[in-house]
């Protein structure tokens, strides 16, 4: 039986892999690229000829079937643009159906931009939850963070640069003053990990527009958001105020109890 290999590449320096992985992308019969221009920068750099072939979110469907019948005539290597395949990616689809023809997968271990990010941030690293990307519109997004609200563990997610202002409002509004970091440009020579209170750093990236590729780590809730509990005139006002952006009221009456103390069903039954 052929393997298919689960093959981590650099996310920014291309220094950042490791020799089996170098060894693997040379000896398997085929290598399936998320993006075939960039892997052929990697490839060229270290002199690996290995044939490759697209493997993408727009082709994946019509994609799969070649690639598992190349299989049958050799191992096959799978990676990204950057980091481990399968995360928030294509590969995903592939390794579960591989999975299910009994091909034997073998997962290398290697760069990550959630853990480089995750261990550079200062925040809690024994637990933490990852939001993949998260979603563009306004609405969608404060939903987003309207469910992990009460979530203590460490919440990291991708972002984009244009975005990022706009994400970091979401999250000084929905789950208050959190500390966060934001991780622009891992591994790369304009590298930037910048940490502090959302508010502190909502202001730097309104005054400094922020570029390239980012991940974003945000502090889990605290035991205990206030330690005194709203009155009912506060918890009134800021229900209001989600309501007015578009919240449904389930969600407002989530977000808002986990700042004011308050029980959700009560905030929700509020008239």
């Amino acid at each position: 039986m052929k393997r298919l290999y689960i093959v981590p590449t650099p996310i920014g320096n291309l220094e950042d892999i490791t020799l089996r992985a170098l060894r693997i992308l040379r000896e398997v019969r085929l290598i399936a690229a998320e993006d075939t221009r960039t892997t052929r920068k990697l490839l060229d750099h270290y002199q690996i000829k290995t044939p490759l072939t697209s493997y993408h979110e727009h082709n994946k469907l019509t994609k799969l079937d070649a690639i598992l019948d190349a299989l049958t005539a050799g191992d096959v290597a799978l990676v990204s643009d950057a980091g481990t395949p399968g995360i928030s990616d294509p590969g995903f689809e592939l390794i579960r159906e591989a999975i299910a023809r009994e091909i034997e997968i073998v997962p290398l271990p290697g760069p990550s931009a959630i853990v480089t990010a995750l261990v550079a941030s200062g925040l809690p690293t024994d637990s933490y939850v990852y939001l993949g990307f998260l979603p563009r519109k306004a609405k969608a997004l404060r939903e987003a963070l309207s469910e992990v609200a009460h979530e203590r563990r460490t919440l990291v997610a991708y972002e984009s640069p244009n975005r990022l202002v706009e994400t970091l409002s979401a999250i000084l509004e929905t789950l208050g003053d959190r500390p966060v970091a934001v991780a622009r440009e891992l591994t790369k020579i304009y590298e930037e990990i910048r940490r502090g209170p959302a508010s502190v750093v909502l202001a730097h990236y309104r005054e400094h527009e922020p570029r390239g590729e980012i991940t974003l780590v945000i502090g889990g809730a605290p035991e205990q958001i206030d330690d005194h509990p709203w009155d009912e005139e506060r918890v009134r006002a800021a229900l209001q105020a989600r309501l007015d952006a578009g919240e449904s009221r389930r969600q407002a009456a989530k977000a808002v109890a986990a700042l004011s103390g308050w029980d959700s069903r009560a905030i929700y039954d509020l008239q």
